[in-house]
């Protein structure tokens, strides 16, 4: 039997942030976990949009509640603030889902001075993990979910132009960002592990999803051939809902295993209902995973 929402477990009493939660998969992932009861804070870059989603949401509410938590992740100060925030507002939390992201546009720089795609989908969240840990080994059962993409399959960490000063093609970015957000899955896990930590750490991607981030990407490069080729693709596009089905697994299924990685099971993971899916070989070296992390550390200026 296909695992669905109707499958989450109740998650009542339990505390939860949800990166880029206004709209997309994060949406869909905040409805789901406020219809079984969880409190979610949703972290936006944009208050008035959070505002409207959590106007959108507030029928879903059972028993819960809704928060909103300014947050932008292509900033590391604000990403400092915004744990300090959960602190002391809350002093807990059991899950963190690390959703948010930009997708391709041309290269720009954060306010840190990093490739944007870099600095959001990785380090932000890199550091807004590092900065959240210490209250998610007070809860038991707590998870870190990493959301990457298919686009980890063909990603490599350019080790020698992580900011693409040298060479920028935005895909590639992209793809380099995704493969992070698994590594750092499987590398945080092994630190945790080793610690006698009872956090998971564990891993999806969404398949061929429709969100904001497909208009996002044509309207940031206004290129006439990427709209087109997404007019193409339509049918194989699943909605955010089905999308956000695998980051939903790996954040409440009593299943989910430590590291572990999904993904839906259908058309070579493109659409479908969640199960396990191989990594990128990439995500698999531990090498790799140890220099990226050591990377990281020094880029965001934090430690585990």
């Amino acid at each position: 039997m296909p695992w669905t929402t109707d499958s989450i477990p109740d998650q009542s009493g339990r505390l939860v942030l949800v990166t880029g939660a206004n709209s997309g998969l994060g949406l869909q992932t905040c409805r789901a976990l406020i219809s079984r009861g969880a409190t979610v804070l949703m972290g936006c870059r944009s208050l008035q949009r959070g505002e409207t989603a959590r106007e959108e949401l507030q029928p879903d509410l059972r028993g819960g509640d809704l928060d909103l938590l300014e947050l932008d992740l292509s900033d590391l100060k604000q990403v400092g603030r915004a744990a300090r925030t959960v602190t002391e507002r809350y002093g807990r939390l059991d899950l963190l889902i690390n959703n948010a992201g930009v997708m391709a546009p041309p290269r720009t720089l954060s306010r840190d001075g990093y490739e944007l795609q870099f600095a959001t989908n990785h380090l932000g969240h890199f550091a807004l993990t590092l900065a959240l840990l210490p209250l998610l080994e007070q809860s038991p059962g707590a998870r870190v979910v990493h959301v990457s993409s298919g686009a980890q399959y063909f990603g490599r960490i350019a080790f020698d132009d992580l900011q693409g000063e040298r060479r920028y093609d935005r895909w590639s970015a992209y793809s380099q960002s995704k493969l992070a957000n698994v590594m750092t899955a499987v590398e945080l896990q092994r630190r945790l592990q080793d610690r006698g930590s009872g956090v998971l750490s564990l891993a999806a991607h969404p398949g061929l999803a429709r969100t904001n981030l497909q208009p996002s990407s044509v309207a940031l490069n206004g290129s006439r051939l990427e709209a087109l080729a997404y007019r193409l693709m339509t049918p194989l596009f699943q909605s955010a809902a089905m999308g956000a089905l695998p980051q939903l697994f790996a954040a409440t299924a009593e299943e989910a295993e430590p590291a572990g990685h999904y993904g839906p099971d259908r058309l070579g993971g493109l659409k479908g209902h969640p199960k396990p899916v191989p990594m990128a070989a990439a995500a698999q070296d531990a090498d790799q995973r140890r220099r990226l992390w050591g990377v990281s550390e020094e880029l965001v200026g934090a430690s585990l």
